[in-house]
């Protein structure tokens, strides 16, 4: 270790390692494109083979007219539109036309309707129009964002006769009661909109983190030049790990994502503080035992290597797992998050090890570490003393005293504390609505809200029911009839259109199916077996064979239904495969099946209280009625993850000590030691994750709450005194099947 030392702190590898650091970022971010240019935000997050998506392809083909992207031109008015309204939606409508916008393949044709046609379009109580339009299936969101500004620029630009009192209905106030106004809804206004509230995310977060960890550095060390040190390596970091990712993306071997990149800003300031705070917090303390800060520097190396590699190494595994799951917006966080926390656990083993050899002991001006006799010298030369801290009065020694006295008290209290938090997961319930995510002012979701308060909420995005019938002729007749019956006569569907021939082959027969409830909501999802299934019923009585491969339904709602399938897959595949990970290494690197065990266990138990207490929050607090359905996996990789990586820092401590002292003595002053340094860190990865909680998609509050409180758990009560307890109780056991190395033995061993 000492040499591994010397090769990033040495006399001169220090300057070496500085200047490889800084050319690596100038060169990687000069000759290779950034990862902002490569952002695909509308990937597919469903693979072909799944039955929605299979659906599409057939539409397409067989129905074209009717395939594609929808946007949705909701044009309001309260208390009735009116003949000067109707001339503004016919002439933008004739704009559109004009335009011959990109991918675009069907408008409605307003300025070619006769009044009495744009009044029968128009809903029964006279305030709504609903205007169309269709993209082609795959374009680009930055493509339909394109042509929906257009669209948008010319409405502000429309010349209109002077009888028109205009107001560009695009940007009136939705709370006024008695102008026309127009909002884009439909998947495609809800696309657009959802990669909106990414713009600039990754900006943003980086900048109210750096902010953040800049001030709770500075309260946590009081010394300016110590709190940039760590931001430095986490800069660096971004700087290579950014424009690979953009290299891996140009060259289509990953896919990402703004929401990817935005929360990788976030995991890489917290989590790389956190590393960068383990190694600073251990050369504090061997600068208080030696004079000399290059000793101290490869006496740091060798005590903090092992456990900062393996954290960043269960970290990086536990990301990696994510590319077992089949669901798209999964997959594309893996590559992202593991290759910043692999380049910033590298960072935090050689860039600022290298700045501090460089700084040395001025890094922590202005209270500066120093040895007894260096205490002394500089008492006489300057008449100041520094009182230094009783290591039996701090609040960690006190923890660490409690915990090897009353370990049953201890370990019986915090987990029945944690138990109770996660007997609340058990009334949570999900949902997969994507437009309950937006805030209340989005133009997707204000268009939606008006299409439900004049029409079915269906209409927003109808299903499209696809049958294959067996034969042509009467028999093909009774059994399109017999399917829209039983469609009709279903309780979830509000109504069916008419009957649509395949171009390619007339056995393929498509029916438009409006549900009564939101597209986009659980009991809307349910519905989809239950069409499916009454639909190969229907076929069935009229003596059609292997139903079952002869109904296909297409449309987003059969699109969230399947993600729910597929993120039920995922959680029960990636879970399992991420614990079964880190208890690898966990075992490898403490060779205790014991230990290794109940830390998975406190660590799972700390994932379960914090989804509870998450949801007491967010319902109780925020009025939020039902929890976003990916939480669970996304917080449960982070959780457990970074978990684990306080109780590698706390019990390689307790390991490494139990070979010179008693275990009990070993397990208090391993407490003590580790107790301020994780706190610290806990507090500034919680407060990170927290900034993701002020972003207006609720999804990501939702992840950035639950994570930060799952961290502030492990911090406060996991690692400083359930772990530790159960450990005290164990004692011996706590080894096994290996045992506890005492330091004659080692010495033997080594001689």
């Amino acid at each position: 270790m000492h040499k591994l030392a010397a090769l990033t702190a040495g006399q001169r590898s220090k300057w070496i390692t500085v200047a490889v650091w800084v050319i690596l970022a100038v060169l990687l971010t000069v000759l290779l494109p950034s990862v902002k240019k490569h952002e695909r935000n509308n990937a597919p997050n469903l693979s072909d083979n799944e039955a929605s998506i299979v659906a599409a392809k057939l539409i397409e083909e067989q129905f074209p007219g009717s395939a594609g992207i929808p946007a949705l031109l909701v044009w309001h008015k309260a208390g009735g539109l009116q003949e000067q309204d109707y001339i503004v939606m016919q002439g933008l409508s004739e704009k559109i036309e004009q335009l011959q916008l990109t991918a675009l393949t069907e408008s409605m044709p307003l300025h070619k309707m006769p009044p009495q046609a744009l009044e029968a379009v128009t809903t029964p109580n006279g305030e709504l129009l609903i205007q169309p339009l269709l993209f082609e299936e795959g374009t680009q969101t930055e493509t339909i964002k394109d042509s929906l500004t257009a669209i948008k620029e010319e409405a502000s630009k429309l010349e209109l006769p002077e009888a028109v009192n205009y107001v560009d209905p695009f940007v009136v106030d939705i709370a006024e009661t008695n102008a026309l106004k127009v909002r884009i809804s439909g998947p495609a206004g809800i696309l657009t909109d959802a990669t909106d509230l990414f713009k600039n995310a990754d900006f943003v977060l980086m900048a109210a983190t750096v902010v953040l960890v800049l001030v709770l550095l500075l309260l946590i060390y009081r010394s300016p030049i110590l709190a940039i040190i760590p931001l430095i390596g986490v800069g660096f970091a971004y700087l290579v790990t950014s424009p690979l990712l953009g290299w891996m993306a140009s060259n289509d071997w990953i896919t990402v994502d703004s929401q990817a990149t935005a929360i990788m800003t976030v995991l890489l300031f917290g989590a790389g503080t956190d590393y960068c705070l383990f190694f600073i917090t251990r050369f504090r303390q061997e600068l208080i035992k030696t004079e000399d800060h290059k000793a101290a520097i490869k006496q740091t190396f060798s005590g903090a290597f092992g456990a900062i590699a393996m954290s960043g190494f269960t970290v990086v595994l536990a990301l990696l797992a994510l590319l077992a799951s089949k669901y798209g917006a999964y997959q594309r966080f893996a590559i992202p998050f593991s290759l910043s926390i692999f380049i910033m656990a590298i960072a935090s083993l050689t860039l600022v090890p290298a700045l501090l050899a460089i700084i040395g002991r001025k890094a922590f001006i202005p209270f500066i570490p120093r040895t007894e006799k260096m205490e002394r010298e500089y008492t006489e030369k300057t008449g100041k003393t520094h009182k230094r801290k009783d290591p039996e009065t701090t609040f960690g020694s006190r923890v660490g005293r409690l915990v090897v006295t009353r370990p049953w008290t201890t370990a019986i209290s915090s987990t029945l504390l944690l138990a109770v938090l996660a007997l609340f997961t058990l009334s949570i319930p999900y949902k997969y609505d994507l437009l309950s995510s937006f805030p209340n002012n989005m133009p997707s979701k204000e268009g939606f809200e008006l299409i439900g308060s004049a029409s079915e909420p269906g209409e927003l995005a109808p299903l499209t029911v696809v049958v294959l019938h067996s034969e042509d002729g009467e028999a093909k007749e009774r059994q399109q009839q017999a399917v829209r019956e039983t469609l009709e006569s279903m309780p979830a569907v509000g109504k069916v259109g008419a009957a649509q021939e395949g171009q390619q082959s007339n056995l393929y027969t498509a029916f438009q199916v409006v549900l009564h409830q939101n597209p986009y909501q659980a009991g809307a999802m349910a519905a989809v077996p239950q069409i499916r299934s009454a639909a190969q019923q229907a076929l069935i009585s009229n003596g059609v064979a292997e139903a079952d491969q002869r109904v296909w339904i297409g449309g987003q709602t059969a699109e969230q239904y399947d993600s729910k399938q597929v993120n039920n897959r995922d959680s029960s595949v990636v879970m399992p495969l991420v614990i079964i990970l880190i208890a690898i290494l966990l075992f490898v690197y403490l060779r205790s099946l014991t230990a290794t065990i109940y830390l998975i266990a406190t660590v799972l138990l700390s994932f379960a209280a914090a989804l509870g207490l998450g949801w007491l929050i967010l319902h109780y607090v925020f009025g939020v009625e039902a929890m976003q359905g990916a939480i669970p996996l996304y917080t449960f990789v982070f959780l457990i993850a970074l978990g684990e990586d306080y109780n590698i820092f706390m019990v390689s401590s307790i390991w490494k000590k139990s070979k010179q002292m008693p275990l009990k003595q070993a397990i208090k002053e391993g407490v003590a030691q580790t107790g301020g340094v994780i706190t610290s860190a806990g507090l500034i990865l919680a407060a990170t994750f927290a900034v993701l909680s002020t972003l207006p998609l609720q999804v990501l509050m939702q992840f950035g709450l639950i994570t930060a409180l799952g961290v502030l758990l492990d911090t406060f009560i996991v690692r400083p005194f359930l772990v530790p307890a159960i450990t005290a109780i164990l004692g011996e056991k706590a080894f096994w099947p290996g045992r506890r190395e005492k330091q004659g033995e080692s010495e033997r061993a080594s001689s």
